[in-house]
């Protein structure tokens, strides 16, 4: 466990800035079309999460992360204006075309509840902000919808990134104190076997 909690404090090192702007740029990329299906952005808040050790880092991170996630959609967004239904005929997207018609077909289901909800999703989170401008959704609709996913997307992920870096911390020094528990009964069983073992001995020698 020792490697983990050093991992952990070597993020610590890290200049709060690059953090947070490495954070922030993968999960724009992975809110944002095209760029979302190779940019690790829950890995990302995962990982700036664990330096979260304070509330004051917590919310800085939570905020430019949120708003890069905003960001990132509402490019996707006016992609999707832009090109309009040919968007799904590009090459990008017809790899993906399942997850496009499923994205569509929520988004003409539920509205702009699609849109709150794609961002916990899987390839919805990166399709679904382009689907909405493709389908010609307002974006006065688009946008609330967007913000209250992005913070609580962006907050769920550095919380358990915090939590999980705070355990491994506790689990290494819980493990690090059982091991002297550990080796002390060792010794403690050893010792003892040696010594009933050496007085069957004596027992068994003829006087």
């Amino acid at each position: 466990m020792a490697w983990v909690t050093d991992a952990l404090d070597w993020l610590q090192t890290l200049p709060p800035a690059g953090l947070l702007a490495g954070a922030g740029v993968l999960v724009f990329g992975e809110c944002t079309i095209g760029l979302g299906f190779i940019a690790p952005g829950e890995t990302g808040l995962f990982l700036v999460g664990t330096a979260a050790t304070s509330v004051s880092r917590f919310l800085l991170m939570w905020l430019v992360t949120t708003l890069c996630a905003i960001a990132g959609d509402s490019v996707g967004y006016l992609i999707g204006r832009r090109f309009g239904p040919r968007l799904r005929e590009t090459r990008l997207v017809r790899r993906r075309a399942d997850g496009w018609d499923r994205a569509m077909a929520t988004l003409r289901r539920h509205g702009t509840w699609a849109v709150l909800i794609a961002i916990f999703l899987p390839v919805l989170r990166t399709l679904m902000p382009a689907a909405a401008g493709s389908a010609r959704m307002p974006y006065r609709k688009f946008l609330p919808a967007v913000v209250v996913g992005a913070a609580v997307w962006c907050a769920l992920h550095i919380g358990i990134g915090a939590a999980a870096g705070k355990a491994a911390r506790e689990i290494e020094n819980a493990v690090g104190a059982g091991s002297w528990i550990v080796l002390g009964l060792v010794v403690a069983v050893v010792a003892v076997g040696y010594l009933v073992k050496r007085r069957r001995a004596s027992a068994g020698r003829p006087s």
